[in-house]
């Protein structure tokens, strides 16, 4: 029997990702809070079906997609009759303002626990963590206020950009602060959008009071970094029953109490032993002991009172051979950095004594910070 091919068009791994969209009824879901209109032909759970195969093809721009989907013969796979000239910019654009007016943080959550229901996954630990998103371009106050007129459920306030310290580097560029929250196997469970340059202390108990509104079942506690062991997150976890995995900060008592107490006791039992990343790491390690020592705790009244948590001293072979190192080469990094700041300052020539006193003024703080900053006056090196 003959066969005729009139088409070959290179799908990879596209109809794979279409197929788990779909197994999860991400566009029902989304149709929800979007409901369809008779006068749309894309629906916006098809719209968001289109965007998510266009990125992980390769091209974000919205005008691209339409072009970028019928070069690979996706069209058809997406909605039968669908055009290329339905999935146009402005189409695409009202799909993302919709599901940012029905807030993102219920999309998220319902998409969430649908792929927890399909796939059957258990959640006894959410991990917590937050990073920062750098913006382009001018952003105007009075879309803020004007939003903030509004009633909250018809229409969110959206965050303010503003500058701060970057994750990525990228100090010059205002930014957002992204909250995500997962599972272990790294399904995102719960995602939030804060003002640029906000502390990511007080985000803890936010996550874990939106955690336990997701209403999942068999959740023990949350995982997060350093900066979630605060007095309100341990008083939160003992009024609801949450657990918290965290760093204890080097700056607490109650650490420096316990690395005095660990080292005249020799070795610690061990804890954990599995192989390295590599063939050629050595086994990795994890020697500790489990202690109860009383913590500061901060109810939801404000009131602050004492109670027994229990902390975890560990020594971990891999951390000890990463700061043995970082020992090594502190002295030449200690002495890069004391001798920049003076290398900058010789090598600054004025034409003028205006210029010299203009200059005196932005080191001593009594200058103009730049794009709105405050101004950071001379601060000798502290040398440790």
């Amino acid at each position: 029997m003959a066969i005729t091919i009139q088409q070959i068009s290179p799908v990879a791994h596209l109809p794979v990702v279409l197929g788990v969209v779909r197994q999860r009824n991400v566009a029902t879901r989304l149709e929800t809070f979007c409901p369809p209109h008779p006068a749309h032909v894309l629906s916006c759970g098809r719209g968001v079906e289109a965007l998510l195969l266009a990125m992980l093809e390769g091209h974000h721009a919205l005008d691209k997609v339409g072009a970028r989907l019928e070069e690979r013969g996706l069209l058809p796979w997406l909605q039968p009759g669908l055009a290329r000239a339905s999935l146009h910019d402005d189409r695409l654009g009202q799909i993302l303002d919709a599901l940012f007016a029905a807030h993102l943080n219920r999309v998220f959550g319902a998409i969430a626990l649908k792929a927890l229901e399909v796939d059957a996954l258990a959640t006894p630990w959410l991990h917590q963590d937050t990073t920062t998103l750098s913006l382009y371009g001018a952003y105007e106050e009075e879309a803020r206020q004007g939003s903030q007129s509004q009633p909250a459920p018809e229409r969110p306030i959206p965050p303010r950009p503003a500058y701060g310290h970057s994750k990525d580097g990228r100090d010059e560029l205002k930014q957002v602060r992204l909250s995500r929250g997962g599972s272990r196997d790294g399904l995102p469970l719960r995602m939030g959008v804060r003002d640029g340059h906000t502390s990511d202390s007080p985000e803890t108990p936010g996550a874990m009071e939106e955690g336990l509104a997701l209403g999942l079942d068999g959740v023990r506690g949350i995982v997060a970094d350093s900066k979630a062991y605060g007095q309100r997150t341990r008083g939160l976890g003992l009024e609801q029953g949450v657990g918290l995995l965290t760093l204890v900060p080097r700056t607490c008592a109650v650490r420096q109490e316990l690395e005095a107490w660990g080292q005249p006791h020799g070795p610690l039992p061990l804890l954990l032993a599995k192989p390295g990343r590599t063939r050629q790491e050595p086994l990795r390690r994890g020697h500790g002991h489990s202690v109860m020592r009383r913590a500061v705790v901060e109810y939801a009244d404000g009131r602050q009172d004492g109670a027994e948590r229990r902390f975890l001293v560990v020594h971990s072979s891999p951390l000890a051979s990463q700061a043995a190192g970082a020992y090594a080469a502190a002295p030449t990094k200690e002495a890069e950095r004391v001798a920049e700041p003076v290398q900058r300052v010789e090598a600054r020539w004025f034409t003028c004594v205006a210029d010299a006193e203009a200059a005196m003024a932005a080191d001593e703080g009594r200058g103009q910070g730049r794009r709105g900053r405050k101004p950071r006056p001379w601060r000798y090196h502290a040398l440790h």
